[in-house]
């Protein structure tokens, strides 16, 4: 995937991702900016997680929600 589409997918999904972890701010979404280390870490950080429930959520979150992927 190139990276104007990772980073119009990345747009498209913030309101989202706020709407299942509202502690991320829109300062944070910039910094993570669609990869995924960074979201863990973020994720991990403002929600009080270790890293194996983040990642949980998140592959929870994905699951919901197919058309959007991470730059990993």
């Amino acid at each position: 995937m190139n990276e104007d589409r990772i980073q119009g997918s990345w747009k498209q999904f913030t309101g989202k991702i706020q709407e299942q972890w509202g502690k991320l701010t829109n300062d944070d979404l910039d910094v993570i900016a669609g990869r995924r280390e960074q979201f863990i870490g973020k994720l991990q950080e403002r929600h009080g997680l270790v890293r194996e429930a983040a990642e949980k959520q998140l592959k929870e979150w994905q699951s919901r929600h197919p058309d959007f992927r991470f730059d990993d």
